[in-house]
């Protein structure tokens, strides 16, 4: 009998963990090689693990919503079928619940709490047996609490199964008083006041008040809301993307300079070629690979576009690496990245944009697809949006958002003088970091765009 460990795959090289979304094989079942057998989740994409063996699933070892760094062994597969499944050593699961949720929120004074295994977390009574499962946070703030394992026990929980979640112990905490002598040796005493937070030790006739300056960790009980509203729980890329986007915003200083751009040429010529373009390539054309095409021969001309910061440093990237940011079904974002643009033709990059897309759509992202971009497109005018201040892409320091193209009536400057006509008009916004890209720089290089997006050459081929 022959026992291969299935490790959680290596997702990219800024991917240090994933999360379990849902097991498709449970011990027992056979499985074949290169069979889907979970999906796991990152704060990029989510995708599918395959079976590195044909043969019998003999154990898993984490639970679906777990947090699972990368390399580790999930789970284990028995390659000689006819051998008994060993039953000896079982498993012993956390309950079913929002564990990654609160793994994520982990945090107290700025400082990570280690993931934990959560079969660590199951504790036993003096009898033996197994109790509820403590989340690493919640046994934290029972320690900061001074609350005992028996004390602990006995906290109602609203978790699933009776797990004790967060808001349970911080509304236990919130309702045990304001005072509580927490420690007693002798003729010493240890007095807690919960609204001060001070610290009251008296021995004998003396006391002495400690008072600290920093909190242990601050929480607010969910809102409660009345009247007609609705409340919807964010999904988890929902979560995500909120996330990121507070993380730009407070990361990068955010500038967005507007310019206006005549791309008559463009649609004109997309017109006029698109149907043989798809008959002749297998694909459709659409503006996409034709603005990357623009904005990579810019972008090869302002570096300095096309970099990050690493503190006091700026990290030029000699890839170009092009994001377009994609809209999903469900109304989430995601992004993902065409690498080494400048190395491909308009047909190739016709060929990725589209592949990428419905990829994007279908859920059928690889981890791959969405890491190492360098600059970002995005397309807020396929919704309508004249222009939009797009937030940056971390660790990126620019994105470009092109809007709707409108027919409008404009004054052309020819040779004979000035006249009006009818063209189509599109605006630009580049939101860009001004730690590192200057007003000069950044409007510079979005003149230029719009001027590249202008002079598309209305007889050349593909």
């Amino acid at each position: 009998m022959a026992i291969v460990d299935l490790v959680m795959p290596k997702l990219g090289e800024s991917i240090m963990e994933a999360t379990i979304l849902k097991w498709h094989k449970k011990p027992g079942d056979s499985v074949q090689y290169d069979e889907t057998v979970l999906d796991i989740a990152t704060d990029k994409v989510d995708s599918e693990v395959p079976s590195t063996a044909a043969g019998r699933i003999s154990e898993v070892l984490f639970k679906e919503n777990d947090v699972v760094p990368v390399g580790s062994v999930i789970a284990r597969i028995e390659t000689d079928v006819d051998a008994p499944v060993e039953n000896d050593d079982v498993y012993v699961p956390a309950p079913a619940g929002d564990v990654k949720e609160e793994i994520e929120e982990d945090e107290i004074d700025g400082k990570n709490i280690p993931y934990v295994p959560v079969h660590t977390m199951l504790h036993t009574n003096d009898s033996g047996k197994i109790n509820r499962f403590y989340s690493p946070l919640v046994m934290n703030i029972a320690g900061s609490e001074g609350i005992s394992m028996a004390e602990l026990e006995s906290i109602p929980g609203t978790g699933n199964e009776g797990r004790v979640t967060k808001k349970d112990i911080l509304h236990y905490v919130a309702k045990r008083g304001t005072v509580q002598q927490v420690g007693e040796t002798g003729s010493e005493a240890l007095v807690v006041d919960r609204q001060t937070s001070n610290v009251n030790i008296k021995s004998g006739n003396a006391s002495v008040t400690l008072r600290p300056t920093v909190e242990v960790y601050a929480e607010e009980l969910p809102k409660e809301y009345e009247g007609n509203v609705e409340i919807i729980e964010m999904d988890r890329m929902r979560r995500l993307i909120a996330k990121h986007m507070v993380q730009s915003k407070q990361t990068s200083a955010h500038v967005t300079s507007f310019a206006e751009a005549d791309v008559t040429n463009m649609v004109l010529w997309r017109e006029k070629i698109k149907k043989d373009f798809e008959k002749q390539n297998n694909t459709r054309i659409t503006f996409t690979p034709m603005f990357i095409d623009c904005l990579v021969k810019v972008i090869k001309r302002y570096p300095m576009i096309n970099s990050s910061v690493d503190g006091d440093r700026i990290i030029i990237k000699k890839d170009l690496n092009i994001g377009m940011a994609t809209a999903l079904p469900g109304g989430n974002l995601i992004v993902p990245v065409i690498k080494n643009a400048d190395d491909l033709n308009l047909v190739g990059l016709s060929k990725k944009v589209n592949h990428l897309a419905d990829a994007a759509r279908n859920a059928k992202l690889k981890p791959d697809d969405t890491l190492d971009g360098t600059f970002t497109l995005t397309n807020v005018g396929t919704f309508g949006s004249l222009m939009g201040t797009p937030i940056i892409n971390q660790p990126q320091v620019a994105i470009l958002a092109v809007g709707a193209i409108k027919k409008r009536p404009v004054v052309i400057e020819t040779e004979q003088g000035d006249t009006i006509g009818i063209r189509h008009i599109m605006y630009l916004s580049l939101s860009y970091d001004h730690r590192i890209v200057d007003g000069s720089l950044g409007a510079s290089f979005l003149t230029a765009v719009a001027r590249e997006f202008e002079s598309w050459d209305i007889n050349r081929s593909w």
